[in-house]
């Protein structure tokens, strides 16, 4: 098999090799595939070289995947001594919030980026090693490509914490983005003992009853923009509060309304403490929409078909609707 980081791969295990103190960072708002990447690293430092790593994220550890990695849980960015790292590590989606955890490259400090978002782009920091593929549906499967590039033996919370991270960046196998490859690392994570479906069951259909009516909330507000095609809903603060909801209850209603056939793509609006707006927008490869075009527009990033963006300000009702002032 010819792999397409074999440079890469073989720079980064040098530096897991060498380094003595090491730092993973999961993008803010963590999601699955940035859990998994991390979380399988740490594993395989312990597992290989045994060392320990940190983790560190600036958003808390989402509650629905602590059983999922064992009650696992991330150091506060507040609390640790960045500089005091060898080896740092981002993974996935990097843009979001790395460089707010490492505002910059320390002396000695090497520094390596593995995502697969299109445009990966650092204001600040120079990284020493970059693997970054859209093509890929994953950091989850370009992590499964270095272990097996080097013959390493995958244990079942390593496979588990994969699988995590291809299952939630294929939509469980829906997106465009599930090629056979996809298909043939999910039956050999299955193989390693990778619960499939525990963790599609405690990942995607454990909802609670809260989600549920904040999910009714933002479905009923939905609305198709004729011009543009696109289907749009908002959560406010004050409906999370009335409704004993977290933001990471809202994370699937775009993709719930993406599903309307009549509508070219997804935009869900949702309000945050610091008077910041969460975008996230969602599309199909049929519906021939970008909406990372949109999310870059406004100083977001994202993939072709799921995308995100965060602006400054709130959102008001008046008679033509919802606007963000």
């Amino acid at each position: 098999m010819v792999y397409k980081f074999a440079k890469e791969f073989n720079e980064i295990k040098r530096e897991l090799e060498k380094a003595k103190k090491v730092l993973l960072v999961a993008h803010a708002r963590p999601d699955g595939d940035t859990i998994g990447s991390v979380f399988v690293l740490r594993e395989f430092l312990r597992n290989s070289f045994k060392k320990n790593a940190d983790v560190t994220c600036l958003d808390p550890f989402p509650e629905y995947f602590k059983e999922i990695f064992g009650g696992a849980d991330f150091l506060n960015p507040t609390e640790i001594d960045v500089s005091g790292y060898d080896l740092i590590i981002g993974c996935d989606a990097v843009e979001r919030g790395f460089e707010k955890i490492v505002s910059e490259k320390e002396k000695g400090q090497k520094i390596i980026l593995i995502d697969h978002h299109p445009h990966l782009e650092m204001k600040k920091i120079v990284p020493d090693i970059v693997v970054s593929d859209e093509n890929y549906s994953a950091v989850c499967e370009i992590l499964f490509e270095f272990f097996d590039f080097h013959r390493v033996e995958i244990s079942k919370s390593m496979a588990t914490y994969l699988l995590t991270g291809i299952l939630g960046d294929t939509g469980i196998f829906q997106h465009a983005n599930t090629t056979p490859r996809v298909m043939e690392i999910t039956a050999a994570l299955m193989r390693k003992g990778a619960p499939l479906s525990k963790i599609i069951q405690l990942s995607f259909k454990s909802k609670r009853l809260e989600t549920l009516k904040l999910w009714g909330r933002a479905l009923e507000r939905a609305r198709i923009n004729e011009k543009t095609g696109a289907i749009m809903s908002y959560v406010t603060k004050e409906d999370l509060e009335e409704l004993g909801a977290t933001s990471e209850d809202i994370s699937s209603v775009a993709e719930i309304l993406n599903t309307v056939s009549e509508a070219k793509f997804s935009l869900v609006l949702m309000e945050k403490d610091d008077n910041r707006i969460k975008g996230s927008l969602r599309s199909e490869w049929y519906k021939n929409v970008d909406v990372s075009e949109i999310a870059r527009g406004l100083r977001g990033g994202g993939h072709r078909l799921a995308s995100g963006f965060e602006i400054v300000g709130k959102l008001v009702k008046n008679e033509e609707g919802i606007v963000v002032e």
